[in-house]
Parts: C-alpha cells; structure tokens; sequence
C-alpha cells in the first residue's frame, strides 16, 4: 500500500515549477454550491461574503479539501468583483466592501494552505459590468481592484475562471499579468465553444496569447463534456504551434442533455440537481482520463465535495507516490467493505462490483434527461443587462411569462 501523506513537502516550489516538472497538480472542489447547501452562502447572487461572515465555515472546507489531496487553495473570491457585490439589491459592497471580502479570502486560504503543501491562488470571474456591454476599461478596473487584494496578500498564483466569453476572459488575463505571477485562465464552455460562438480551440489560442500559462475549463459541464472540450483546445494549441499546461476543473453532475450554456439551462438548477451527483467513482475513472489526455492541473467545480477530490487523489496515487490523509479512513475502490457484517456488502469489497455498477435514482416517474430552457440570450440581451437595484416585481413578472413548465 503507499504511504498516506507526502513524506517530504515540496515547500514554496510555485504552480509552474511544479507542472514544468511533470508533476500532478490537484485542485480544490466547489465553494458556493457546497457552502449554500450549509447555510453559509445564498442562491442567486452565489457571492462570497462568508469569508467575512462565517470565516471559520469557509476555513474548515479549505482544510477537508486540502486533507482530501488538494494541493492548490483557490481564493473564496468567485463573483467578488465590486459590481457584483452591488448587483441586484446585494448589501455585501455597502456594508461588507469588496476590499473586505478579498483580503479575508486571502488570509484564510494562506493560513490553511500553510498547514499542508498548497499554494495559494488568487480568482477572478465573469462580471455584471461586461454583460451590461461596459466599456474594457472599466471591466478591466474590476478585475484591477481584487488583483490589488491579491498582490497585497501575495497569493502564489492567479486564475481567470467561469468565463463564458473569451474576449472578457482575455481582459481579465491581461491584468492578471501585470502581477508578475503565473496565470491560469478556465472558461465555463463546452464543445460548442464560448457564447460568441468562438470554438474552444481558438479560445485557448487566445488566451496563450494574452499570458496565461495554463488553460482549460471550469465549471457548467459534467467531467466527460470538460474533457472533450479540453481536448479541442489541445488541438487548437497544437495547430497554432503554442505551448501550455492543461487544466480541468469540471461539474460534479450528469450533464448529458445541456445546452451550449451549460447546466444553468436545466430545469433542476440550482436546487434539484442531486440525482445527478457523480459517485466517487465516477470521478475516479475521469480523473484517469483526464491524466491519460494530458491534463496535469486536475480539480473539480460546483458539486465537487472533499470525497469527490479525494477521489482524484486516489486515483492518481501510483503516479503521485503517496495518498492523501483522507485515505486513512477509505479503502481503495471499497475493499473497506470486507469489514461489513453482511456478507452481500462483503461482497461489494472490489474495484469490479464498483467500476461497473450503474446506480439507479430510485425516481420511477423521473426521466433519465431533462429539456434545457435555452433563451439563447447572451451579452447585450435586456434580460441580461444588469442593475444595482433588487430586481422588480414587475421584472419577475414578465420572467415568468416567459418560462415555460
């Protein structure tokens, strides 16, 4: 069996060091999803205010995920941009303030990270400014404003994630690089390619060009989906003869029947998802597709818990040379089950019964897929321009109108 933990720590080798080196390179899990199903963060706006709110339950899923095999700390910053924290009716830019936010994100992830061999990254997102068709300058000030932050705390990295256009994604790494620091940029797209309609190869093309060292995508697709994606913009790096690191950090949900935008179009989002949970299985088995595609900064997304990672961990153990810490407790594809006083569980205690299994929903009136909503609206659209104001009645209304059951 090999060991639990890494016997020696890499210490303050950065992100690029590490992947140059042909190491793996193991990501967190998803914050706003895991983190709203405790309480600690609201639906809609999905911000990040409970670093400041509830640091100590912002600060325990750090440490499960780095105890889980993470090895990189991404910041709590996702939608942290000032004009999202002033969006529709949110306090959190009034009373908390985005500088707040940030710089509590930072100290929280550091001071877990620390504990552990994890660098610290520090995350920008998609923002309201360039949806409501604002100027680059001032999306770009945006950007500008939390990466302050992060230069300020000394993050080790930094990640433009949760892009749906390459061109915002571009500006975003633009400023990024004016840190200095290794950049990593991940678009929520699938094969079909951004909202603009530009494919994923030409996405990566683009944002190699704009700076960032690693590329890939995030978020809105389920593990298969991600993969091929990525696949498609290790061919369009390769056709256009440039070089970067891959990543993927994709859904921990069957997302078979999206739509270009992703499982936000389904019907089940936000809070009717479950049935679709990717076992740890499941995750085991993309994690070594992921490695067998080349992928070396390999992570999860929105519904990503520490069992999920733990599961990428385990995985990739024999190429690592160890397990994680939370292994100690988990056997290797359920051979802890010869423990089990019934001895039809007994039974289960092998990668054979698990690799193979196809779990029922127990929802017989439930179909297997579902039909996405699918407005097609995009930057520009009106239902798309935002506002500082809480969303009217009258707004809803004319929502509702419009969705159909």
């Amino acid at each position: 069996m090999l060991p639990i933990g890494k016997t020696a720590r890499q210490g303050k080798r950065g992100i690029l060091e590490r992947l140059n080196a042909g190491e793996i390179v193991i990501g967190d899990g998803g914050f706003v999803f895991a983190l709203e199903k405790r309480g600690y963060v609201k639906a809609g706006p999905w911000t990040p205010e409970a670093t400041v709110e509830h640091p100590e339950a912002v600060r325990h899923l750090h440490r499960e995920f780095i105890r889980a095999g993470s090895n990189v700390l991404q910041t709590f910053t996702f939608y942290a941009s000032e004009d999202k924290l002033e969006n529709r009716g949110n306090y959190v830019a009034e009373k908390i303030s985005c500088q707040k936010v940030n710089e509590a994100a930072c100290d929280i992830a550091r001071e877990v990270a620390n504990e552990g061999d994890a660098l610290v990254a520090g995350g920008v997102s998609q923002t309201p400014s360039y949806l409501s068709c604002k100027d680059k300058a001032e999306v770009k000030a945006a950007f500008r404003k939390q990466l302050d932050v992060f230069m300020k705390k000394n993050v080790d990295f930094l990640i433009a994630e949760y892009f749906e256009h390459v061109e915002e994604a571009v500006w975003a790494v633009e400023v990024l690089k004016e840190s200095g620091k290794p950049v990593a940029a991940t678009m929520c797209i699938g094969p079909e390619g951004d909202m603009h309609g530009v494919p994923p190869g030409q996405c990566a093309v683009q944002l190699v060009k704009a700076g960032a060292s690693i590329v890939g995508v995030n978020c809105h697709f389920d593990p298969d989906t991600c993969l091929e994606t990525v696949r498609l913009m290790k061919e369009g790096l390769q056709a256009a003869k440039l070089k970067a690191h891959l990543m993927s950090q994709p859904l921990a949900f069957h997302t078979p029947d999206c739509g270009k935008q992703g499982f936000i179009d389904l019907p089940e989002f936000p809070f009717g998802l479950e049935p679709r949970i990717a076992t740890r299985w499941d995750i085991q088995k993309y994690a070594r597709k992921a490695y067998d595609l080349g992928i070396r900064y390999i992570g999860g997304c929105c519904g990503f818990e520490p069992y999920h990672i733990r599961a990428i961990a385990e995985e990739l153990a024999p190429e690592r040379g160890f397990l994680p810490e939370a292994s100690e407790k988990h056997g290797s594809w359920g051979d802890c089950l010869s423990m089990h006083t019934k001895p039809w569980v007994r039974a289960r205690a092998r990668k054979e019964y698990w690799e193979n299994l196809k779990p029922a929903s127990g929802r017989p009136y439930c179909p297997s897929m579902s039909k996405p909503d699918g407005w097609g609206v995009t930057k520009g659209a009106r239902e798309l321009m935002q506002q500082k104001e809480a969303t009217s009645e009258q707004q809803l209304k004319e929502l509702f109108q419009k969705q159909k059951f």
